[in-house]
């Protein structure tokens, strides 16, 4: 006598944080996962924004749905496609998940498997920190998008504008301040 097997349903959450970037190339390759897996697809949910924040329209719409139990399993291209909010949200996200009966599986993290207790769960820790790190650095960067020109004044490279006493950082401000008065005296004697 054959067992008669409910099919199992999963969704797919596929994010980039530009609209230059392709979508679709995590779409596809999570589509031939799910796929292997055996696996039907509810649905895909597409955000083209940030991930370090939680309001993302399909992202919520995923968490909404898996709280209705629509689907057991959400693939994902890897950990900081689904959130880059860091640890706190992120494993907020993750055991909300779970107490729902819906695991996360990373395609680039094979170990990010949330119906695996233990293991998984420590270094969900560890990789949502490393997202979290990721997103400042990604904001550091952006910041050091700025020169000082030759009369000391911070300008940003992109619109030559001067930045003023929202520069940077404070020590760059207060170093960029003694120099422009050492320059001015010099330049008075």
């Amino acid at each position: 006598m054959s067992e008669n097997k409910k099919p199992m349903f999963c969704a797919i959450y596929s994010r980039v944080s530009t609209t230059e970037q392709n979508i679709e190339n995590q779409v596809k390759l999570l589509k031939k996962v799910a796929f292997e897996q055996n696996c039907k697809v509810f649905k895909v949910y597409r955000d083209k924004m940030s991930g370090g924040s939680a309001n993302r329209p399909q992202f919520q719409q995923m968490l909404r749905d898996a709280r209705l139990r629509k689907f057991e399993t959400i693939y994902v291209w890897s950990l900081d496609r689904f959130s880059r909010e860091g640890i706190k949200n992120t494993l907020s996200y993750l055991k909300q998940l779970q107490s729902q009966g819906v695991a996360l599986k990373s395609m680039q993290e094979s170990w990010l498997d949330t119906s695996d207790d233990g293991m998984g769960t420590l270094l969900i820790a560890i990789f949502s920190w490393v997202a979290e790190q990721d997103r400042k650095r990604i904001s550091e960067r952006t910041k050091a998008g700025f020169y000082v020109d030759k009369e000391g004044i911070t300008r940003s490279v992109k619109h030559n504008k001067a930045v003023g006493k929202r520069g940077p950082d404070k020590k760059l401000r207060d170093n960029l301040g003694y120099k422009l008065r050492w320059s001015k005296k010099r330049v008075s004697k």
